[in-house]
């Protein structure tokens, strides 16, 4: 992950991986295939915990305003675990690539075609604003990028020292002011 996130994919060579695995430079051909592969294999653990999150919340019986929100506070705190994945995915989403369709296809479409009835039910009530679903999408993920910039984050006053439960505690003050300008604070 650290590669991926650091180099970017084309210029993590699977002989740049291996060695900072630190195994022989053809592991990835012999156990995975292929660098694609072995990227799906990275991305696949690191949204594991997130996953199975977040099918509790959509199983979950919840009213369509507690089902949003759970879902993005749940990216956020999902955001400060894997701080690398943010930044593998900042960069694959620039880019047209069958990888940046493997991260659509297995796991943001899911969970957007599962959250767009709730969406919609909220803003024919007139809950939320009638937002396009992009710019609704961009409007909730941009923030994270206070949550997992940390070097920026403590210079402008991040509580020290940077434990999981402080960055937990900012993800759900995140999410609590986005949801709150998107709700309407009540």
């Amino acid at each position: 992950m650290e590669a991926f996130a650091e180099l970017g994919y084309a210029r993590a060579s699977a002989r740049e991986l291996a060695k900072r695995l630190g195994v022989n430079h053809n592991f990835i051909n012999d156990r995975y295939g292929s660098k694609a592969t072995f990227w799906r294999a990275v991305l696949d653990e690191a949204m594991r915990w997130e996953l199975a999150q977040r099918r509790e919340i959509l199983d979950a019986d919840l009213d369509d305003e507690q089902r949003v929100r759970a879902v993005v506070e749940l990216f956020y705190r999902a955001s400060v675990r894997t701080p690398l994945l943010a930044r593998l995915l900042a960069d694959e989403f620039c880019q047209e690539s069958e990888r940046l369709d493997y991260f659509y296809d297995h796991y943001l479409a899911p969970t957007l075609t599962a959250l767009q009835p709730a969406v919609e039910r909220l803003a024919a009530a007139g809950r939320i604003p009638a937002t396009p679903p992009d710019v609704l999408f961009f409007a909730l993920i941009s923030p994270v990028a206070g949550l997992v910039q940390t070097p920026l984050a403590t210079r402008l006053g991040r509580e020290q020292p940077l434990t999981r439960e402080v960055q937990e505690r900012a993800a759900r003050r995140l999410a609590q002011l986005v949801l709150d300008g998107l709700f309407g604070a009540r």
